[in-house]
């Protein structure tokens, strides 16, 4: 069964028992049916053919949050070809990587990002330029522009023959280490991982799901989204760019969402926000939340608001799946340390270097298999041979199993602090640090030290309007952590650099100040 032929099965039967269910809204302000949904994938799936798009040829997709955007997806699906799902915040150069690295033949863009896109007309592997108006931009004159009406026959899509194995969605991991590699999706691996998740929480169509992410990303498209659309439900999505915490919890409240994705961040913003206590989230059942681990102050905070919320923690990665392990929230109260059990047809061991399975308890290197798990990067045989090893992926995080097969998360592999003979984990540190009553956010990484091989530095972030010594951190965390990870360096910034899902991107911070030692920035 391919992704395809899953629209074409649920939109019949959803006509026949609630021809006016709503598939995906754009926040409060437009809806497509499955009707609608299915009938537009179908134009759009049609005109890709008549471009001379085939079977395995790259689509891609640089647009924001848009009804529009599922729509292609689909489309894409249909025909076979598959879709480079790209990040619309990337400059020309990143683009051009991208569309090289991938052989795009199509790239259907908003109109807005022309500007970055034209410098690559007639450079590449792109033969047709397919633009989408819905920005501020105006069409180019190398490119077409196209509308829902005019854009194909809405007949059901001639389908080739398209096998499970087949390629459907090429998706370049977000780069918390460097250059990004593209995770090839294959059909099984999406529709299983929609399987997965509707085993695991029961959507159904009377779910009404929110995402909050670019859906260029698994978290916002392969999280929770694909799998509420494919049991027949509705998905809510949020306008790309200007986030605001209190304009998606009023969409919440106004749409009857049931389940919805926050990243950490988010969270962090809703339960700082004044006027709290007037959102009343009534219909909302579960907050789904990964990326980074959520401090303990947070999950607390939530529980004392919201007692009727459950809290879903996730763990997972594009290329080892999305959500690999979910802790449920009637574990929370006993091991909300850990993020969790692994996800149905799921399983998760934990290796040394040398690639051995380890004992419950040991600290190592995180693996993950099931039917979800990608295959291959993209063009990239050696980091292929490197990550899945006999069908497992090796995630590049360190964690710890216990007997009952919770696990808990210790930090990226690359991200552990070697200091002085001691293993330092981050996220150790920056749940202490996060405590302070001044501190807002913090990420902690290591920096060469000539004497302990390497040093811990904090990256802090204040609350608006408050500051904080070193001297005060350092008085703060004095009796919370040994004195080997107690900081010897400290960076104070407006912001953390972040990717799309929310994590921060440590390999940057350890770029900027690995030269630091013993010094008190201010950026």
């Amino acid at each position: 069964m391919d992704v395809g032929y899953l629209l074409d099965r649920v939109e019949p039967r959803l006509q026949t028992l609630d021809p006016g269910k709503a598939a995906v809204c754009l926040e409060n302000e437009k809806t497509w049916t499955y009707g609608e949904l299915n009938e537009t994938a179908n134009r759009y799936a049609n005109a890709l053919l008549d471009k001379g798009v085939e079977k395995g040829d790259r689509v891609g997709l640089l647009l924001f949050n848009s009804l529009e955007y599922f729509a292609l997806y689909f489309a894409v699906a249909k025909i076979g070809a598959i879709a480079v799902r790209i990040n619309f915040r990337l400059e020309t150069e990143e683009l051009d990587y991208i569309l090289e690295d991938s052989g795009t033949k199509v790239l259907c863009f908003d109109g807005s990002l022309g500007n970055r896109v034209e410098p690559l007309v007639n450079k590449g592997s792109v033969r047709k330029w397919i633009c989408f108006e819905g920005g501020k931009g105006t069409l180019p004159d190398w490119a077409e522009a196209w509308t829902v009406l005019e854009s194909g026959a809405p007949e059901l899509v001639r389908r080739p023959d398209i096998s499970q194995s087949d390629p459907v969605m090429l998706m370049y991991t977000s780069g918390t280490t460097g250059r990004p590699k593209g995770a090839l999706w294959t059909h099984e691996n999406t529709v299983m991982f929609s399987v997965m998740q509707s085993l695991k929480w029961n959507f159904s169509k009377e779910t009404v799901g929110m995402t909050t992410g670019p859906l260029y990303h698994v978290g916002a498209m392969e999280d929770i989204s694909l799998a509420v659309l494919l049991a027949g439900g509705t998905v809510v999505i949020s306008k790309s760019g200007n986030f605001e915490i209190s304009r998606t919890l009023g969409v919440i409240e106004e749409a009857g969402v049931s389940d919805v994705f926050l990243f950490p961040f988010m969270i962090y913003e809703m339960l700082k926000l004044p006027d709290i206590g007037s959102y009343g989230l009534k219909s909302l059942r579960t907050i789904y939340s990964g990326g980074d681990p959520i401090i303990s102050w947070a999950i607390d905070r939530l529980h004392e608001q919201y007692p009727h919320i459950g809290l879903v923690q996730v763990y997972g990665l594009t290329e080892g799946t999305p959500i690999a392990v979910a802790l449920d929230p009637s574990d929370a109260a006993d091991k909300g340390y850990t993020a969790g059990k692994a996800m149905p047809f799921t399983e998760v061991k934990i290796i040394d270097d040398a690639g051995n399975r380890l004992p419950p308890g040991s600290v190592g290197e995180i693996c993950t298999k099931g039917p979800s798990v990608v295959s291959e990067y993209w063009n990239k045989p050696e980091a292929t041979s490197e990550t899945f090893v006999e069908g497992w992926c090796r995630t590049g995080d360190l964690g710890i199993l216990d007997e009952e097969g919770f696990l808990t998360i210790s930090g990226r592999k690359k991200d552990m602090i070697r200091s002085g003979g001691e293993n330092i984990y981050p996220v150790e540190v920056e749940d202490v640090l996060i405590r302070h009553d001044a501190i807002q956010d913090v990420a902690v990484i290591g920096i060469p030290d000539p004497k302990f091989i390497e040093s811990v530095c904090a990256v802090i972030v204040t609350k608006p309007g408050r500051t904080v010594t070193e001297k005060e951190i350092l008085e703060f965390i004095e009796s919370r952590l040994a004195g080997y990870k107690k900081p010897r360096s400290f960076v104070f910034l407006d912001e953390l650099p972040r990717t799309a899902s929310g994590k921060v991107q440590k390999f940057r911070l350890r770029n900027e100040y690995q030269h630091l030692l013993g010094h008190e920035v201010n950026s």
